[in-house]
């Protein structure tokens, strides 16, 4: 596994942690009627309608765009927990991820109601086997024209994550906005005895499921999805100035016909690079925030130390984007849905001859246009070489604070006696329990100010009881650190040029992981 150096570089500089940021990502979409885990599946049914709007940049910009949206109300929002705050516009970027049964017959209807120079619309849906009705012959699919429906059917055999986008003109469409998300959740999680959910007691359940396959090896605690993809200004006014010419033509006569939108979209110089929609720092506001109507999704994992995360990135632009991750390794489950598993593993299969992973540890997710990769992430902290929790070893053995390793080295729920859920130091890599850090901290000042430090190289270092121990007192002169301040990895794209805005840095395709303290609750619908 690799080395958090993210994590050590910064320490060295004094600029290791974070204080809890309230804006949180999951996996928030739209049902389609039904009950999520419902036995035996039932059908699913989504009123779709592309239509345009406009996008908001950090820089100011707002960007002439088009969208998938929700055509009437959804059937209900996903996860169970951020229900309340869900929305599903006209038009969304990305659009409404369709969350759905192993097992269901799903029925996506699409309404055209592009302008009348856009032509033509449809929906790919990459790796599913779709029946087309209604609309007329396009080249990929059956199409929506301006004004009409098409209608498409699946059946959702395996369970995954899957890209959907337009099939029309898809180096104009696709790059206006018209792409989305399905996740097809599995049917056997609940075989699963492994499956423990998350790990701190306060915390809603925000995960769409307690495994992303129907596999033992694929439990995990939390989840988030990043489509990733990029847009070039130049070609999105050039289609508005070409839609607005027509519209003034049709006003002046009724029954003259425009010619289709053609934007030269070669050489491609992509100025904006977005996650779900949104460029950084957006990216770290909330789901569902006001102040982004048209892009309701955001980019910020949080998690607590030893939690299994699950990461599903889906490539949606015309390039490949390379999100590179600090912190840790990810193993990879599944690519387009497939998961990733050892053939005729007859000599160590997992109990009931249940095939292993296979998937390679990745540290950059090469997000290839219209693949999806879902990994799970971890991190524990091991092989730091220091106490990340900040343990004092007199205060510990007068406290009773313990860490008492499993088989794997950890303090969790396998040890013995089992480590509680609420345990401050749930997770800790007990080999590095007590150990003091090897270097001094700097001044604080001296190299950060604000929130972004949280003033040492500990999680959640506090000399007050909130913490539930006693910690390595601060150096002299050191304010004390909120409670809930966690470490913070960059997670971005590994292409330079991507983590900028408009050619300014810092931008783009770019994203904090917070590991929160286990003692801090996470609340991923602010």
């Amino acid at each position: 596994m690799k080395y958090p150096t993210f994590a050590v570089r910064l320490v060295a500089t004094g600029a290791a942690l974070l204080a809890a940021i309230p804006a949180l990502a999951a996996v928030p979409g739209i049902l389609g009627g039904t009950t999520l885990g419902a036995a035996p599946a039932g059908p699913k049914t989504f009123a779709l309608v592309a239509t345009e709007g406009y996008s908001s940049q950090p820089d100011g910009a707002s960007v002439y765009s088009w969208g998938y949206g929700c055509a009437a109300a959804p059937a209900g929002f996903a996860p169970a927990a951020m229900a309340a705050i869900g929305t599903c516009p006209l038009m969304q970027i990305p659009g409404p991820t369709m969350i759905v049964n192993e097992g269901d017959t799903v029925t996506v209807t699409l309404t055209n109601d592009l302008p009348v120079a856009a032509g033509n619309t449809s929906i790919v849906f990459s790796g599913l086997q779709v029946t087309a009705t209604n609309g007329v012959a396009g080249v990929l699919t059956q199409e929506a024209a301006h004004g009409g429906t098409v209608t498409y059917s699946f059946t959702a055999t395996k369970p995954g994550t899957y890209a959907y986008y337009s099939g029309t003109q898809g180096d104009l469409q696709i790059e206006m906005g018209l792409y989305g998300a399905v996740i097809v959740l599995p049917a056997q999680t609940a075989t699963f005895a492994n499956c423990t959910g998350a790990t701190h007691a306060a915390d809603a359940v925000y995960r769409l499921a307690d495994a992303a396959y129907d596999h033992p090896q694929s439990c995990y605690d939390r989840e988030y999805l990043f489509q990733l993809a990029e847009m070039e200004s130049s070609i999105h006014d050039a289609a508005l100035a070409q839609k607005t010419t027509c519209e003034n033509l049709l006003a002046g006569n009724p029954g003259a016909s425009c010619a289709p939108i053609a934007v030269n979209s070669e050489p491609y110089h992509p100025n904006y690079f977005l996650v779900n929609g949104r460029s950084m720092p957006d990216d770290m506001d909330a789901n569902y925030a006001a102040l982004l109507p048209n892009q309701p999704y955001n980019g910020n994992p949080h998690m607590h130390p030893h939690e299994l995360v699950l990461v599903r990135v889906i490539g949606q632009g015309r390039i490949q984007h390379p999100l590179h991750i600090h912190g840790n390794h990810a193993r990879v489950l599944a690519r387009d849905g497939n998961m990733l598993l050892v053939p005729n593993d007859v000599n160590s299969p997992l109990p009931g001859g249940i095939a292993r992973l296979a998937g390679p540890l990745i540290f950059t997710f090469p997000s290839v246009s219209g693949e999806s990769v879902d990994a799970i992430f971890t991190w524990t902290g091991k092989g730091l070489n220091w106490d990340v929790y900040g343990h004092n070893p007199t205060s510990d053995a007068a406290n009773n604070v313990v860490c008492i390793p499993d088989g794997d080295g950890y303090y969790t729920i396998n040890s013995s006696p089992p480590a509680p859920r609420s345990a401050p130091n749930y997770g800790e890599w007990c080999a590095d329990h007590d150990k003091p850090i090897p270097v001094t901290p700097p001044d604080p000042q001296i190299v950060a100010n604000g929130l972004w430090y949280g003033g040492t190289p500990y999680l959640g270092l506090t000399e007050s009881a909130a913490a539930g121990f006693p910690s390595t007192p601060l150096p002299p002169g050191t304010a004390k650190q909120n409670a809930s301040a966690g470490y913070a990895f960059m997670w971005h794209s590994h292409d330079e040029r991507e983590i900028t805005t408009n050619d300014v840095f810092p931008g783009g395709m770019m994203m904090m992981l917070i590991v929160d303290p286990p003692a801090a609750v996470i609340d991923e619908s602010k």
